[in-house]
């Protein structure tokens, strides 16, 4: 059975931009949000567009590409030693490379 989908063209607003500037922690200046505020309904705009296109006997798209996974056999081959590895590192000990901390609590 096929499913259809209905799609109600919205108005993106300043507060909806902010809303979602804070949910993704994102801050712009004013002028950046009137220009995303633009490309978002733009965006809005083409689903709306899509919506109108007659898709009946239109199989779903599962895949890009009808090829199937081709594995190769797992051989283990030479690999860099741990010295070797950590010649360039610009931060490091003995045994790691040393990263600043990005997780903050």
């Amino acid at each position: 059975m096929p499913h259809s989908i209905i799609f109600v063209q919205m108005e993106i607003s300043s507060a909806l931009v902010e809303n979602l500037a804070n949910l993704s922690k994102l801050q712009f200046a004013e002028a950046d949000k009137a220009a995303i505020q633009q490309d978002l309904q733009k965006m809005v705009g083409f689903i709306a567009e899509l919506d109108t296109i007659d898709t009946t006997g239109v199989e779903p798209l599962l895949h890009m590409g009808d090829a199937a996974n081709v594995l190769r056999e797992d051989i283990v081959k030479g690999s860099v030693s741990r010295e070797d590895a950590l010649l360039n590192a610009p931060v490091k000990d003995a045994v790691f490379f040393k990263v600043p901390k990005v997780i903050k609590k």
